[in-house]
């Protein structure tokens, strides 16, 4: 199956969660909206009125599905590529990982905009460094801390044992942005989650992601995505 992934084409935002699946699993797929026409095609689809329209990029279509929300469409894709555990219990409990994940990278973006996104950072300067003072005091440690704890409880080579799932690939972006965005930070920081930073390195060694990182397909990091670097927010 030729899967289309449809998501903003400039940014790597919450798709890149999905391009890190589809890449590691070697699947064949198109990134529909950073072609001609793409987002044409997905603004289409969006406002389909049958079917099963999603309301918002990223979704998936997997020949007649149409799968949206990140979580949602990581758990399909996990069973189907070797990216989840068997077991209901299993599959289940990874899906959990991602939904935190999932809540991490909403706070992630409400540190430079956290009076809304309909407003510019430079709107909201003040506001945003509160936030991130905050973040880097109180949640980082709590949702780091968690997944490190975790790591260590498995024997600390991927989150549910020996075998990685797209928790862990979802885990490394989540370190490959916070250095992006917090460099200072996050080099202060990592002192306290050796097991992540490992596990980093271990999702960055596999051959499809190290393929897929020196490509052009790896959108870089820019101030248009989830992760943005702003000096006066970096501590």
């Amino acid at each position: 199956m030729r899967y289309e992934l449809y998501y903003w084409p400039g940014i790597q935002g919450r798709g890149e969660y999905i391009r890190l699946a589809l890449e590691d699993a070697g699947a064949d797929y198109a990134d529909v909206a950073r072609s001609e026409r793409g987002m044409a095609a997905m603004m289409k689809m969006m406002e389909a009125r049958t079917g099963t329209p999603p309301f918002a990029p990223p979704f998936l279509k997997a020949g007649k599905l149409v799968i949206g929300q990140t979580a949602n469409i990581l758990l399909y894709l996990g069973s189907r590529h070797g990216l989840a555990p068997k077991p209901e219990a299993g599959r289940l409990w990874v899906h959990q990982l991602q939904l935190t994940v999932a809540d991490l990278v909403l706070e992630i973006h409400d540190t430079h905009h956290p009076l809304g996104p309909s407003l510019y950072y430079e709107d909201q300067r003040g506001p945003a460094k509160k936030r991130s003072d905050e973040f880097w005091k109180e949640r980082v440690p709590k949702y780091l801390g968690y997944f490190e704890r975790l790591l260590r409880a498995d024997g600390g080579h991927y989150l549910t044992g020996r075998r990685l799932t797209y928790a862990d690939l979802s885990l490394f972006q989540i370190v490959e942005g916070l250095r992006y965005a917090y460099p200072r930070r996050m080099k202060a920081f990592e002192r306290n989650i050796p097991g992540l930073v490992g596990l980093r390195d271990r999702v960055a060694a596999r051959p499809n992601i190290k393929a897929y990182l020196a490509s052009d397909r790896r959108i870089a990091f820019n101030e248009d995505g989830i992760f943005r670097r702003y000096k006066a927010l970096d501590g």
